[in-house]
């Protein structure tokens, strides 16, 4: 019943694991129903999408047209993780925008997941998921064709637009098509092995384009991919039957929708990943006049944000993420966990890519081989969570995926560049992505299942979000930690490899930092959590 779509403090439940997602005791469950209705009271629960009766042939299609957009939007951070070098010289990518084509395409994803999830939640998940496959492969197609640093960084600016219209909708409509239980759990583990597969080909398809006929190639293939991954979901996923007595229009858009909450949230995530984009350049940049303002701004904007919460939720109308739910132990945890998780992984597979060219000197084809393991551990990994989430507590998996991960920046710090890959580089790109690939898994399942079943759009922007920003956040943060030891060393050619070791080692240790700091946290916070997939009698 309703209970388990949104309670996430879980019990030990003893079950043969066949229907409900995500189990409590009763009391639990009636407390955290009650704490739901209170915050967070919405005029168009009753429109909550059925879950429609598939065959499993049906719903393998569905999770196929679902999970083809991750590879295909993961497949450009690959082409961008190997290539970025490459593309820097072709495109005479100034070095103060050298991170500019990596790092914008999360600026403008994580200002526009919330405003796309609660679009989707009014209009569909349906149609702006095909809106966004066809938008993603376009601009995976213009960026083939750049042929100047600003149209590549801005082409890639709208793809990351297009992809806030895919990501929360693909968690929308796998909540919707896969009925709770351990198909749902399968089903999201699907989803999350997308990732590391679509890295894979990226990697592989960038190192070997970019030592063969060109980088630009890539990219193509890649536009290619969406655009089949389009054309597959028009006919795989099922269309919602129109309810006669409900008609979409842009009054009932803003009057059913927290559109002025969407745009406070974007517009702050916006500016602060823009200043963290432009402190990357250097510190010294905080202290232009620009970026000061921008900060206020922001801040700003933050307790304005909660306090329009708090006002509408007190007048019964639709928040976008009520303030009650941060009181939520897992909810928070799960949302900070996944700021750091996603931190560190961006850092880390940036920075050894950059250990791997500027310091060992290898080419680019060599470069992506290295990166295999991490993918193929992530595409087992993201399966195999799926399967076990029933039987195995979900604090324990975490919590042992995330010490396993933190392992990895550890051995980039130490390793020696003359050292033999197999001593401690192998091992370090084989655990990066352990705890990225379990959380993206169960932080999935409890983020869905606290947000209502008319919200499971906006559920999965919530969980893009934290996980775009923390990757972002990371990426600056590393960025500014690298190149102040780099300038700071005892080396007179700040470029030389043993200059740039140095930078990349400190980032190593900050990113081992972050990911101790995040089993601490979830440690703390995620006591309450166990397994998934357990029916209730």
């Amino acid at each position: 019943m309703s209970q388990t779509a949104v309670v996430h403090e879980l019990q030990h439940l003893h079950g043969d694991g066949a229907a409900i997602a995500v189990v409590a005791t009763p009391a639990a469950a009636r407390q955290s129903i009650n704490e739901l209705e209170e915050a967070n009271s919405r005029s168009g629960s009753d429109d909550a999408p059925q879950q429609q009766q598939l065959s499993l042939f049906r719903l393998g299609t569905i999770a196929a047209a679902i999970t083809g957009v991750l590879v295909a939007s993961s497949m450009t951070t690959g082409l961008i993780t190997v290539a970025l070098p490459t593309m820097a010289k072709d495109l005479e990518i100034p070095e103060h925008l050298l991170l500019w084509p990596a790092s914008i395409y999360g600026l403008t994803s994580g200002c526009s997941l919330l405003l796309a999830g609660a679009i989707a939640d009014y209009v569909g998940s349906r149609p702006v998921y095909l809106v966004g496959c066809l938008l993603l492969s376009l601009s995976m197609l213009a960026s083939g064709l750049a042929r100047t640093s600003t149209q590549i960084i801005v082409f890639r600016g709208f793809q990351g637009v297009a992809a806030s219209c895919c990501l929360p909708t693909a968690v929308s409509l796998m909540s919707e098509y896969f009925p709770g239980g351990r198909r749902r759990n399968v089903g999201f583990a699907i989803m999350g092995a997308g990732q590391p597969l679509g890295f894979s080909l990226g990697l592989f398809l960038s190192g070997f384009f970019v030592d063969s006929i060109g980088w630009r190639y890539s990219w193509y293939l890649a536009a290619a991919v969406s655009m089949a991954v389009f054309v597959v979901a028009i006919w795989a996923l099922p269309r919602k039957k129109k309810r006669a007595d409900v008609r979409v229009s842009w009054h009932g858009l803003f009057r059913q929708l927290d559109v002025v909450g969407a745009g406070m949230a974007s517009a702050c995530l916006g500016i602060l990943s823009y200043v963290l984009a432009m402190i990357s350049d250097g510190p010294s940049q905080i202290k232009q006049g620009r970026n000061i303002a921008l900060l206020c701004v922001a801040g700003a904007l933050l307790p304005t944000f909660i306090f329009w919460m708090d006002l509408r939720t007190k007048k019964n109308m639709t928040a976008l993420i009520p303030n009650a739910l941060w009181k939520k132990t897992a909810f928070s945890t799960i949302c900070v966990m996944v700021f750091f998780t996603w931190a560190v992984l961006n850092a880390v597979n940036f920075y050894s890519s950059l250990f791997f060219q500027d310091v060992q000197s290898l080419p680019a084809l060599q470069t992506s081989l290295r990166f295999l393991p991490n993918a193929i551990s992530g595409i087992i990994l993201s399966i195999g969570t799926g399967m076990i989430l029933h039987k195995f507590s979900a604090y324990w998996i975490v919590l042992a995926a995330s010490v396993i991960s933190a392992l990895s920046p550890m051995l980039f710090a130490i390793a020696e560049p003359t050292w033999s890959y197999w001593y401690a580089q192998f091992w370090a790109m084989l655990l990066s992505a352990v705890a990225v690939d379990v959380l993206f898994v169960v932080s999935t399942l409890v983020i869905t299942n606290i947000f209502p079943p008319s919200t499971q759009a906006l559920a999965g922007a919530v969980f893009n979000t934290v996980a775009q920003f923390g990757g972002a956040v990371g990426l600056a943060v590393m960025a500014v930690i690298s190149s102040n030891v780099t300038e700071q060393s005892d080396y007179a050619v700040k470029t030389s490899p043993p200059a740039l070791l140095e930078g990349y080692r400190a980032a190593f240790w900050a990113c081992f930092a972050a990911m101790i700091l995040s089993v601490g946290i979830g440690c703390a916070g995620l006591r309450d959590v166990g397994k998934f997939g357990v029916k209730v009698e």
